[in-house]
């Protein structure tokens, strides 16, 4: 947590990944984020993984930091508080559809300055999950090496778009300050995935080249990188980036003079060539399985260090939670306390940021927490119109 930006409030009305994660991400720096929940949660509240008790720990990892307003969003009133609580703050992100009550344009018809920051499955508006996404841009198509398509378990596409969608609000708060104009940011999934294809290359890849990328397994493309299993049975990722890197590995493994043979009888110099190493993999990779196949994982390590270069074990989630590089020792966690009363290690913000104090990771609301407070900081509503409100089952709280 950094007090970067203190005095900027944003509504979040959202659910799963993409949108939680933007909102997650401005309240790590500081601004005020004010979660409008359905009461008793919404459709991701519950969502694995779960604490014995029912407790979402996906749920509130993604909103820690933030506030929770809790509406009765299925009846008008409901829907009406939520609509000026956007109005009377000026920021909003969400997921919810474009068109209905919490379109743009029905918003900004009472607050012309409003910006809308809105998270989309395709430009159409049509849903879409990242999975679904992924799919559709042709990633687990080139990740395994079998016939069938590898899904990968890290939701990539909302985890880019939640970060993007926070830069694109900080961009048009830019732009508002100059200006005085507000507007709707619209951020598909399906753009941003597509978008990233071709900003890795890969888009201008297949249509100058008219074919496919092979599948490759765990090789690195146009890289020299691949996995490999150690003496005592760690399997083990090694790769290649720097011209030095390529020098100390050879060095660590012994392998100068068998890769002298291999050059000189294919004509190559692998020395300062990222390509022609991959390229010439068919002949490299045995001489790097049998070389790293005499040795431990742990005496291999220590020399790799030593030269810079880059490795890392394949390990479990569990085994790396216990890594005190990674956790114990690392100043973005910290501990809160929790709705669900687990303990455990809670991020805070990623960047490190000299000479400015790092405070704390704070907890998840809990379903309509803050409810009373924020109606009468934001609405101004008195606390006798609050509880009637409460009374009639269309604001919740935690009481």
């Amino acid at each position: 947590m950094y007090a970067l930006l203190n005095g900027l409030s944003v509504i979040e009305a959202s659910s799963f990944v993409a949108s939680p994660t933007c909102g997650l991400y401005l309240a790590q720096m500081g601004a005020d984020v004010i979660r409008i929940d359905q009461i008793g949660g919404g459709p991701d509240f519950r969502r694995w993984p779960i604490t014995p008790a029912g407790d979402s720990l996906y749920w509130e990892n993604l909103n820690r930091a933030k506030r929770s307003v809790a509406l009765d969003l299925g009846r008008p009133e409901g829907r009406e508080l939520l609509q000026a609580l956007v109005r009377a703050t000026g920021q909003f992100v969400t997921n919810f559809p474009a068109k209905g009550f919490l379109a743009h344009d029905t918003l900004a018809a009472g607050r012309s300055d409003l910006i809308t920051v809105r998270v989309m499955g395709w430009a159409d508006g049509s849903p879409a999950l990242d999975y679904t996404v992924n799919n559709a841009v042709g990633y687990p198509l080139l990740t395994g090496a079998g016939p069938d398509p590898v899904n990968h378990v890290l939701p990539a596409w909302d985890l880019l778009t939640g970060s993007y969608a926070a830069f694109a609000l900080l961009a048009a708060l830019r732009k508002r300050d100059a200006t005085g104009e507000g507007g709707e940011v619209r951020l598909p999934l399906s753009d941003v995935a597509i978008g990233t294809v071709a900003n890795l290359g890969s888009l201008a890849e297949v249509v100058t080249t008219g074919a496919d990328r092979p599948r490759l397994g765990n090789t690195v493309f146009g890289l020299f990188g691949r996995d490999f299993v150690t003496r005592d049975g760690v399997r083990t990722m090694i790769v290649v980036v720097t011209h030095r890197q390529w020098a100390n590995l050879l060095a660590a493994l012994g392998l100068g003079e068998a890769i002298a043979q291999v050059e000189s009888a294919r004509g190559v110099s692998f020395a300062a060539d990222d390509g022609l190493r991959y390229t010439h993999r068919d002949a490299l990779y045995p001489l790097f399985e049998a070389a790293i196949g005499t040795r431990d994982h742990a005496d291999l390590a220590r020399a790799f260090d030593a030269g810079g270069i880059v490795h890392s074990a394949y390990r479990t989630i569990q085994q790396a939670s216990v890594d005190p590089a990674l956790v114990d020792n690392n100043p973005i966690f910290g501990a809160a306390a929790n709705p669900s009363g687990a303990v455990y290690p809670a991020a805070g913000a990623f960047a490190t940021l000299p000479g400015m104090e790092r405070q704390p990771p704070r907890p998840a609301p809990r379903n309509g927490e803050h409810s009373e407070a924020v109606l009468a900081e934001r609405l101004g509503l008195g606390s006798g119109t609050i509880a009637r409100l409460i009374d009639s089952g269309l604001v919740g709280t935690t009481k």
